[in-house]
């Protein structure tokens, strides 16, 4: 390890700064890993960039996420080719019909899809973007719904492969009710405040009633006054490869009178167009297969891989007894799926090099030690969480943030005669904050693909609102810090 104080910021900067200037989140990416190497590896930083891609390589977590994306690629490509996705945007017009009940929905799906936060955002963007779609709502807006919701549920609900892992952070470090870690968590979820109001606001804006903020005000009132639900600049060809249609032109009547009348003219104005008629729909073919993900995994102790797998069997068997598709068929969108999710893969690849590198350059231990100094018994929990949540966004690092930073909270917190169940809620409320954030953090670049929107685009939507659920979550630590002790 290398400690170079305020220079292991410099990788996360860079990144941002890039992100922002050009808009290519791979590119800056690519450049924060190779300022990361330079700083590592002076001279030789070529030799350190190889060094630190193998390692993200040979890292068990990436290899796990890497086969899980590429699962779920094949699975969304067999929804598409089979019609599935359509017949269940087609089904959904039997009780969604406005744009409110197609958010309101989209919510309802973040929530029932707990376990996971990569099911969470790959399943409700790929089976609502189409429904979303028909009623003038910006992909930016669906994937603040589901992003706003798929971290925070899945650290509130007991039973996700989150709270699971948190709760054997707090038995490992001998905080325990009733003899048991997940006995703690149970008594952290009310101080999880981050996921708490994150949830409300993601509410309040499927039902229309939260302020438009931020980009996201522009990109609604953009897909109000043209129908074009893709960010500013997307060409056809982007909306095609995303499940959308092509902006088209609609042919407005004027009031120019003529010989032959009222003169229709083409008005460059773009319009969503409905998905196409279907006499009886099978929503079956998509909600089997996610039930039995759901299922599976919840039985198999949260393991999302046998879940995604399991619903790819289901999905293959159905589509092929139906004579949907046959079995080369099947084979040809395996490999469309995987081809799908290469910048995705490639994207995750880099930040996980970051994480490493990070772990390297000492940045946490700078973090701890630049805050340190502010740390007081009733200041504890609410510097937990600015701390966790600036790392966890700077970093893209989450489960692994909570990780480092739990063994070095609790004791803390005992040492302060602060509660450790209030310390370690704080904790988790930083990593879910970061995961909602993140511009290179896991969620958003799988929920960015299944919405088919641009990373930055996506967390330049969230921002204000988790801004907002970040301040809140601040006061209400300050609160209780001072309250309890």
């Amino acid at each position: 390890m290398q400690d170079v104080g305020a220079w292991a910021l410099l990788p996360v900067v860079t990144i941002l700064v890039v992100a922002v200037a050009t808009r290519r989140t791979l590119f800056a990416m690519l450049c924060g890993t190779i300022v990361g190497a330079v700083l590592l590896g002076g001279w030789a930083f070529f030799d350190s960039w190889v060094e630190y891609l193998g390692t993200a390589m040979a890292d068990a977590t990436l290899q796990w996420l890497v086969l899980v994306v590429v699962l779920f690629g094949i699975l969304i490509t067999l929804f598409e080719r089979s019609g599935a996705v359509s017949e269940f945007a087609a089904w959904t017009e039997r009780f969604v019909n406005s744009r409110r009940k197609s958010l309101v929905l989209s919510f309802v799906l973040s929530v029932v899809l707990f376990v996971d936060d990569y099911l969470n955002v790959l399943t409700v963007g790929t089976s609502m973007k189409g429904v979303t779609d028909r009623y003038r709502v910006p992909r930016s807006q669906l994937g603040t719904i589901m992003k706003l919701t798929a971290a925070p549920i899945a650290v509130i609900v007991p039973f996700s492969t989150w709270a699971l892992f948190f709760s054997g952070l707090l038995e490992a470090q001998g905080v325990t009710v009733d003899g048991s870690g997940f006995g703690a968590y149970l008594q952290a979820i009310p101080y999880i405040f981050f996921g708490w109001i994150a949830l409300a606001i993601a509410i309040l804006l499927s039902l229309g009633v939260f302020p438009k903020l931020g980009s996201l005000k522009k990109d609604i009132r953009r897909a109000d006054e043209t129908g074009d639900v893709f960010p500013l600049g997307t060409t056809d060809e982007e909306r095609e490869a995303e499940g959308g249609l092509p902006a088209q032109i609609e042919v407005a009547e004027i009031g120019i009178q003529g010989d032959g009348g009222t003169l229709a003219v083409a008005s460059p104005v773009a319009v969503a167009t409905r998905a196409p008629s279907i006499a009886k729909p099978r929503p079956y073919n998509f909600l089997v297969p996610i039930l039995v993900m759901i299922a599976v995994t919840i039985l198999t102790e949260v393991d999302v891989l046998k879940g995604t797998v399991a619903a790819l069997i289901v999905a293959i068997i159905l589509y092929v007894a139906q004579r949907r598709m046959r079995v080369r068929d099947v084979f040809d969108a395996a490999f469309a799926g995987v081809g799908s999710m290469m910048f995705v893969i490639v994207l995750t690849a880099l930040a996980f090099m970051v994480q490493h590198m990070n772990i390297d350059l000492t940045l946490a231990d700078f973090v701890i030690a630049s805050t340190q100094p502010y740390m007081s018994g009733a200041l504890l929990p609410a510097v937990v969480f600015l701390v966790c949540g600036i790392y966890a966004y700077a970093t893209g690092s989450f489960w692994d943030l909570a990780a480092v930073i739990t063994p070095i909270v609790i004791p803390l917190a005992f040492a302060m005669d602060v509660d450790p169940i209030i310390a370690a809620a704080a904790v988790f409320s930083g990593a879910a904050l970061g995961s909602t954030t993140c511009l290179y953090g896991d969620g958003i670049i799988l929920a960015s693909r299944s919405t088919g929107i641009k990373p930055l685009t996506l967390m330049s939507a969230i921002l204000p609102y988790a801004g907002i659920a970040a301040g809140l979550s601040f006061v209400l630590y300050l609160i209780v810090g001072f309250v309890t002790q």
